[in-house]
């Protein structure tokens, strides 16, 4: 009888350990935590431009931003969006976001930093697109 419940036990356990690892490979290909991260960084540099031309948060997160976007092109991509296109987008984010923040540093002019936060806002929309519309998406975000 102690057999029978040490093996009902032991398969249970062994049922349920495999069913929350689905729940949870699952739920990972549905998530990107880079490039939340990154996001929620952006928009705090880039709203405050856009709503009422203050670049001051964007100055001061400069570093912050370039920092996050190396650590996300370096981190392991979701199979959906491994690909060389989504490598090649990270890999220009990274150096554009540094280049950003290093231009903020040497004191670049104000029409300058609006332009290139811009244009890194841009890019980081066309790597949040390749995710929302890889397999089964279609989500565009709208600001």
């Amino acid at each position: 009888m102690k057999t029978q419940l040490f093996t009902l036990a032991a398969m249970l356990l062994l049922t349920a350990a495999c069913s929350k690892k689905e729940e949870a490979t699952h739920a990972d290909a549905n998530e990107w935590p880079q490039l939340d991260s990154f996001h929620m960084i952006m928009a705090e540099a880039f709203h405050p431009f856009k709503d009422s031309a203050n670049l001051q948060p964007a100055k001061a997160l400069a570093g912050e931003m370039a920092t996050e976007a190396e650590t996300w092109a370096a981190a392991e991509l979701p199979e959906k969006v491994n690909t060389e296109h989504v490598k090649g987008l990270l890999a220009q984010l990274k150096s554009d976001t540094r280049n950003f923040a290093d231009k903020i540093a040497a004191g670049a002019a104000d029409e300058e930093i609006s332009s290139d936060l811009t244009a890194l806002h841009d890019s980081f929309h066309s790597i949040m697109e390749a995710w929302h519309k890889g397999p089964g998406g279609g989500h565009q975000h709208q600001h």
